[in-house]
């Protein structure tokens, strides 16, 4: 569903009740969480996923809920301080991002902007994702870089 929709998902949090390994499960919650560029392709993606449980469940006859436990929009952070840091650091890509940090939150409240470590894997928050002990330092200086230029200029 994801892939239909240019977005990314996936359901990392399960739990199981009874949870044990020779009891079959008498009900299983799980998480999906669901990212793109725009509210509309993760709409979109939910709305697959839900079809395809709700599919599952009268095949299976089993009984499915769903619920949406949260929702944030895309989050576009400060175009001067980004320009800014760019600017301070060389004009390095500027690359968006689906990730819900600290960063995110606090931007509604204050001009706020992410520095990204190079990970060859492109992948995040995930076992694949990996960065080199070069890339950390060089994302040591470029936010002692970043620092600088924001306190002392």
């Amino acid at each position: 569903a994801a892939a239909r929709h240019d977005a990314v998902a996936t359901v990392g949090k399960v739990r199981v009740m009874p949870n044990g390994v020779n009891a079959i499960p008498s009900s299983v919650a799980a998480w999906l969480d669901a990212r793109a560029p725009s509210e509309e392709a993760v709409r979109a993606t939910v709305a697959d996923v839900r079809a395809a449980a709700w599919e599952a469940a009268g095949r299976d006859r089993v009984e499915v809920a769903l619920s949406e436990e949260s929702y944030t929009e895309v989050v576009d952070f400060h175009a001067e301080l980004r320009d800014r840091l760019a600017k301070a650091l060389g004009d390095p890509p500027v690359l968006p991002t689906g990730a819900g940090h600290d960063a995110g939150i606090l931007s509604a409240h204050l001009p706020t902007a992410m520095l990204f470590v190079r990970n060859p894997t492109g992948v995040s928050h995930a076992p694949a994702e990996h960065a080199e002990l070069a890339d950390c330092l060089a994302g040591v200086e470029a936010l002692a870089d970043v620092l600088d230029e924001l306190v002392c200029r």
